[in-house]
């Protein structure tokens, strides 16, 4: 009776585990940090990248919100008064300083960029790196990429915020400290069809970061890495009935700003069936570039004809007619 009872806990532990994993929108460490910790991040400097729109401009909101002095850069000088005009107006007290920013630019524009960041708030300097900036064009067949799609992609996304690092980490470690917040991607993790080279210049950052972190945190630099999914603020569309279903912007972040300050080295956030993918890939590698590659095309063509992405397009294709032509994609 005893194992009886014994097996039918088990059970419904494991049955209340999956349904916590179906519903989840990251990866289970963080959803059982809890909240952001405001004693963080309250009265430090924040600099965020690519922080005109989109997860950049929450990024700034919600620094603000939590009492850090934020600096929102981007290459739209009007776009960023106006992002710093929606601050103001909801917490008139925040510190709020707004610097251009092209990350593509020459190393001497940077580096120009990294003294006028430690000159704001009287010189308190940056204590949170947020590197959000970066270049997501629309999806591309691998063999479609020109030479001038790879060299601005890895000009911006890679070596424009590696070079930007460089620049400022000396500033941190003369401080004692600092925390660079990187935010990579899904595609930076597992395969991304369509995004060939978005998703290897995301590669090299979560290499690129997490070897910084590890020469440099015992002088004081945290790194987090932040591969979100699907957001709903991105130009990029995945369809109507997609199967990888946008997260809200402000959701992303908040899940962004609470894996920084809980000090967590690396996080997926995303819903299913992305963050499944995301954890078979990584403990079960055979099985999930298995199920990567039965999706890739699939995944490519729909993108490029009507944006129809839904799971059962990807694994299965389209519907054909009795002619053999393609049929139109499930709606």
């Amino acid at each position: 009776m005893l194992t009886l009872i014994v097996v039918g806990v088990v059970l419904v532990v494991i049955l209340g585990l999956l349904v916590r994993f179906a519903l989840a929108d990251a990866d289970m460490t963080l959803l059982c940090k809890g909240r952001p910790k405001r004693s963080e991040v309250e009265g430090k400097v924040a600099w965020v990248t690519g922080a005109s729109r989109g997860i950049g401009k929450e990024l700034a909101r919600q620094f603000a919100e939590l009492g850090a002095k934020v600096i929102i850069s981007a290459r739209n000088l009007a776009e960023l008064e106006n992002v710093k005009a929606e601050i103001l107006g909801k917490y008139p007290t925040a510190g709020v300083e707004i610097l251009p920013l092209d990350l593509a630019s020459d190393e001497e524009s940077l580096r120009e960029a990294v003294k006028k960041s430690e000159s704001f708030f009287s010189g308190a300097g940056v204590h949170y790196m947020v590197h959000n900036g970066g270049h997501d064009p629309p999806p591309k067949p691998v063999l479609e990429m020109t030479g001038e799609d790879v060299l601005t992609m890895i000009k911006t996304n890679v070596l424009g915020t590696i070079n930007l690092t460089r620049l400022i980490a000396p500033f941190m470690l003369e401080r004692g400290g600092g925390h660079f917040i990187v935010i990579s991607s899904t595609a930076g993790k597992v395969p991304a069809p369509g995004q060939s080279v978005y998703s290897s210049s995301k590669f090299a950052l979560v290499g690129y970061f997490h070897t910084l972190r590890s020469e440099l945190i015992q002088k004081g630099i945290d790194v987090t890495v932040v591969c979100p999914g699907p957001i709903a603020s991105k130009s990029v569309s995945y369809g109507k009935n997609s199967g990888e279903k946008p997260m809200p912007t402000d959701r992303c972040v908040h899940l962004t700003i609470a894996a920084a300050t809980h000090k967590l080295k690396e996080v997926w956030i995303s819903g299913q069936p992305v963050l499944l993918v995301m954890y078979l890939c990584q403990y079960m590698p055979t099985l999930g570039f298995w199920f990567m590659d039965k999706i890739g095309i699939n995944r490519v063509e729909s993108t490029n004809s009507d944006g129809n992405t839904s799971l059962m397009t990807m694994l299965f294709g389209k519907k054909k007619e009795k002619t053999g032509k393609s049929a139109p994609l499930l709606k």
